[in-house]
């Protein structure tokens, strides 16, 4: 079975890199549809890749990405157990917020990640991939690792780690919703 999934996924993202749905695609040097293990119960949505993940054609490798490895690991998770993906796979000019429209574009490519991985915790890294996926007035200073049930998924919003970068203040809230989140994966079931 999970075999079967990686190819689907890996197909899936050959038909990402040949994208044109939307502006985004001729600033992009490539498409950074996702990485990780096929049959994850964990999956990890972000806004969009920034310049060192179009560079690397994969999620979450900059100082960003550091960090998240870093809350994986103090909580004993490892980044090799997860599945990382963003809301949209191309990077999105100056690494402002994606557009709505942009988002609507690539939103079929992350539906199909998650009916594929069928993850059992979808964590969203930011406000706009917590908005997008959980509830669009989503506050993440106020809702942060509050967990919510979407079509037997459960899902939480925590803060972006390059959010944490530039207001280090909110890292042990962070960690906190880690350790929350920890606990979740030990209460389900195999």
């Amino acid at each position: 079975m999970e075999q079967e999934t990686a190819a689907a996924l890996a197909a899936l993202a050959e038909r990402c890199r040949g994208c044109t749905a939307c502006p985004l695609c001729r600033g992009r040097r490539q498409a950074v549809f996702g990485v990780g293990n096929p049959a994850a119960r964990l999956l990890f949505v972000g806004e969009g890749p920034g310049e060192q993940e179009d560079r690397r054609g994969e999620p979450f490798v900059g100082p960003a990405g550091e960090l998240l490895n870093l809350y994986l690991k103090a909580v004993g998770l490892r980044r090799e157990e997860c599945y990382i993906a963003n809301i949209v796979k191309c990077r999105p000019p100056g690494n402002r917020d994606p557009l709505p429209e942009e988002q609507e574009a690539c939103l079929p490519f992350l539906r199909e990640q998650v009916r594929l991985i069928r993850p059992k915790i979808i964590v969203c890294l930011g406000r706009v991939a917590a908005c997008r996926l959980i509830r669009p007035d989503f506050r993440v200073t106020r809702e942060h690792g509050q967990f919510v049930e979407k079509k037997g998924t459960l899902m939480m919003g925590t803060f972006h780690p390059a959010a944490l970068l530039r207001g280090p203040q909110q890292k042990p809230a962070a960690l906190e919703d880690f350790m929350a989140l920890r606990d979740r994966l030990l209460a389900l079931p195999e």
